[in-house]
This record gives C-alpha cells, structure tokens and sequence, in this order.
C-alpha cells in the first residue's frame, strides 16, 4: 500500500467516493450550501458516520488544493481501517494473548503515527481508535508510523467505551495511562491486556477512565509531571512486554 492523494474536492468526486465505498474520515461542507447534490453527500455522510464539520468558503478557500472544491472537501482515509476481531484473531492465530493500544482523543496525527510505530515494535495485534475527536489515518500518520501501517492494523469504532464493554466480554483486562494511578511496576499487565492512552493535557475520558480495570502511571523524576503521548505509550508498552517475558 502506497501513498496517494488524501483529500477529495468536488461534489461528484466525494459523492463517487461515498458510492463506491471509500472510508471518509471528515466531510467539510461550506456553510450555507443547502443545494441538492451537497443534501445527497450530507445523506450519503449521515449512512457512513462520517463527521461533518461545516466552514466558511474562506476556510474551504484555503483547505483546496484545485480550486474547485465546489463547497465540499473529503478528508480520506490513506489506509483501510481493521476490523477488532481480525486483531483478535490474529493473536489466536500466533497463540499469543491478545496486547491492543485503545486511543483516546488523539488528535496529533505524529503521536498516531509514532504509537502505531510502536505497537508494531511491541507486539502489539492493533491499534484502536474512535470515529469523533481524534486523527484518523491521514498521510502524515502513514509516514510517521515508518511503514509499520502495512503491519499493525488499525480500527476506527464508533464508541469506545462500548469497544471495551465488548473486550471485556472476549476476556480482554484493560489498564490506562494515568500520572495519578498506580505506579507502573505494582500493576499486573501480564495476559490479555488493552493499554488506553488518553490525549496530552487530558488523559483519558472520564467515562474511558472508569471502564478500565487498572491506572498505571509512569514515575516521574524531573521537574515537569507528563510525557508526550506517543512517549508515555512507549514506556508502558514496553513495561508490559517486560512482564509478559518474566
């Protein structure tokens, strides 16, 4: 899988996109287009559970690479999204427990791309994400992951909390990065584990926060209290890699 262009403008190319089935990750209306062919793309974006964010013809000025945005912009996907289980089945198939990252509200798309570099390093058998309020697979997030794409599979769902309700079920035990949790090294991640990074300055949904079994938070020994998220990602990744090789 290889590059390509990742935004579609025009309403007959975003329309065909939507028909023939192409993951649109944003839809950008102009504001006060109403007209029917822009209604038919609201319609075909409501079926998809795209986000649509409306903007002004400045905006969408500035967005277009052709000039010819016609009051629609599509942000597409540069990969096809995972489904859950062909990660869990992918963990079945190597006879390994399953080991999954869950985002929450990840909007830079170089933290994506570097926790997607490192959940390929770490073993991982994918990477989870939600449909609103976090990047999806844009081209900065394939170049940043260093290839590791083409390996790590990476699903868009539309509740997250609703994901881990499912795992759970599936025998799936869930710990979140928290600077207020337990220190690291006195949590138990070993067997089937879900690690959820919440966004910098956030951390985790509140809601996210208290589906999980276990916080773990990494000791901190300077003089600011957080990490980058793609960083602190890192550490804990490898911290259950530790334990799982104990």
């Amino acid at each position: 899988m290889g590059y390509e262009e990742f935004t579609i403008e025009g309403r007959n190319a975003v329309l065909e996109a939507y028909r023939a089935g192409r993951t649109i990750d944003k839809l950008y209306v102009q504001e006060d287009c109403q007209d029917g062919p822009v209604m038919s793309i609201k319609r075909e974006a409501k079926k998809a559970g795209t986000l649509v964010k409306y903007v002004t013809k400045d905006r969408l000025d500035q967005m277009s690479r052709t000039g010819k945005h016609q009051g629609v912009i599509a942000s597409a996907a540069a990969y096809t999204y995972a489904e859950v289980d062909d990660m869990l089945r992918a963990a079945e198939e190597k006879g390994e427990p399953p080991f999954l990252f869950l985002l929450d509200g990840i909007e830079d798309p170089h933290n994506l791309g570097a926790i997607i570099r490192t959940a390929n390093l770490a073993g991982a058998h994918g990477v989870i994400i939600p449909k609103n309020r976090a990047v999806g697979l844009t081209a900065v997030v394939a170049r940043t992951s260093a290839g590791a794409l083409n390996y790590t599979p990476v699903a868009k769902v539309t509740n997250l909390a609703q994901t881990i309700d499912e795992l759970k079920k599936k025998g799936l035990w869930f710990v979140c990065a928290d600077m207020d949790g337990t220190r690291m090294y006195d949590v138990d991640m070993r067997g089937p584990i879900g690690l959820v990074i919440g966004s910098e300055g956030r951390g985790a949904g509140r809601l996210i926060k208290e589906k999980c079994d276990m916080t773990a938070a990494i000791p901190m020994k300077g003089d600011i209290d957080s990490l980058n998220a793609s960083v602190a990602a890192g550490v804990l990744a490898y911290e259950i890699v530790r334990q799982r090789e104990m």
